[in-house]
């Protein structure tokens, strides 16, 4: 009950809040863009978007002020793959909504619907400076998961930023099973759900031998004609290029790589055809036969060749663990100090898990930086926020504050006291 209401409270207080106008002043500001740090910045919030940030900004009279000396500001975190939301434990099948696999449709799924605000992950990953996720279905009974979600972090009941931004589908070792049992058969079903969306009347289902049902025709149509990004996990060089291929078939396809552990062997390939990619941050070792030339300077050697990068949790957790990221963007940084490695400047590791992600989607005119016109997500960190010690002391979405308590914290001040009582510790409010 204590829950239900305070959450009412934020609710019907979040309209006010991101009216008021905040100057976020003293502090070390990190835009999010590729830049680097910025030191004795401001940071200037009204209407819940970003006004300025960065040296010389103008506080306006009025304006409420919040002191962050010896503090850094970043926008928000981006998770680029997540489950946020639709699955709230593991070995409990009747809270994961994040797969369907007796569904007889496949890319007609909206996953929207069943995001879950009151989630405890969700309150856990905000109070780590996670502020914006892509949530990503997964693959069933085809290699299509269906249209996935952008979603906000905020302590209300809206947390949906955007329904049906993408379509997700699997291929290689993790579609093998439910894309017909091998990869060429996987590749065809793809080819001709695609060819059903340029033809519905392809698409009608007469019985169940038939490929994909109208419904999901229909939703692959703004794939493509482009309206609608086509995320696909890819991790073997083979994979990659035929995913690139499709567009020799389809020139208005928006593709974006998830995983790509082998990207960096044609990284000039994927840059040349300007498709992005939300890489697995920790796939440095070839755990699976599909990724035996993993290596931690992927990353690194992607984006030097030209290739927009952003990083995510993808294949490093059963998570959503997103509270990692700036500790994997972290590592980025520290590769580029190791002999014979490839990582990432300090502007880029943080870029890779706030604006990257965005761009990736054609989001980052909203999302993931502190650039003016931006949604106010902005986090106020202790400390340098790559470095692994470091935690917000305040974290705003769209320019409302955001509670900093989680089930984790409350469990740890529950039993932060050893001394024994009248009652067990669990009896305690």
């Amino acid at each position: 009950m204590r829950r239900l209401l305070f959450a009412l409270l934020v609710t019907a207080c979040a309209a006010p809040a991101a009216a008021e106008t905040i100057a976020i002043t003293g502090g070390t500001v990190a835009i999010g863009d590729g830049s680097q740090p910025i030191r004795g910045g401001t940071v200037l919030i009204a209407n819940g978007r970003i006004i300025a940030a960065g040296a010389g900004v103008t506080v306006p009279p009025g304006a409420r002020t919040i002191d962050a000396s010896g503090k850094w500001v970043s926008p928000g975190i981006v998770a680029g793959v997540s489950t946020l939301g639709l699955a709230d434990g593991y070995g409990m099948p009747e809270t994961n909504d994040s797969v369907a696999a007796s569904s007889p449709f496949s890319a007609a799924i909206d996953v929207s619907p069943a995001i879950n605000p009151t989630s405890q992950n969700i309150a856990i990953e905000r109070s780590s400076g996670v502020t914006r996720a892509f949530i990503i279905p997964s693959a069933g009974n085809t290699m299509f998961g269906g249209q996935g979600a952008v979603i906000d972090l905020g302590a209300d009941f809206d947390p949906v930023t955007k329904p049906r931004a993408f379509q997700y589908v699997e291929l290689g070792e993790a579609s093998t099973g439910p894309g017909g049992g091998s990869r060429p058969a996987a590749h065809v079903l793809l080819r001709a759900a695609l060819a059903a969306a340029a033809n519905p009347a392809l698409a009608d289902r007469p019985n169940k031998n038939a490929l994909i049902t109208r419904q999901d025709a229909e939703a692959l149509a703004p794939v493509v004609r482009g309206a609608m990004p086509l995320l696909v996990r890819a991790e073997r060089v083979a994979d990659i290029r035929a995913v690139i291929a499709l567009r020799t078939l389809y020139p208005a396809l928006r593709l974006v790589l998830v995983g790509a552990s082998e990207g960096w062997l044609v990284a000039d390939q994927i840059a040349a055809a300007h498709v992005p990619v939300i890489a697995a941050a920790l796939a440095d070792l070839p755990e699976k036969f599909e990724t035996l030339a993993a290596t931690q300077s992927n990353v690194g050697r992607m984006a030097r060749a030209g290739v927009l990068v952003a990083i995510s949790n993808s294949g490093a957790s059963e998570g959503p663990y997103e509270s990692y990221l700036p500790q994997y963007a972290g590592n980025l940084v520290a590769l580029t100090r190791v002999p014979g490695a490839q990582g990432l400047d300090w502007g880029a590791a943080l870029a890779s898990i706030t604006s990257r992600p965005a761009a990736a989607l054609g989001l980052d005119g909203e999302i993931g930086s502190l650039r003016p016109g931006r949604r106010a997500d902005v986090v106020i960190w202790d400390g340098d926020p790559l470095e692994l010690m470091s935690a917000p002391t305040a974290i705003y979405i769209d320019g409302v504050a955001q509670p900093m308590a989680s089930r984790q914290t409350r469990l740890r001040d529950r039993y932060l006291d050893p001394v024994e009582k009248g009652l067990p510790k669990a009896y305690e409010r």
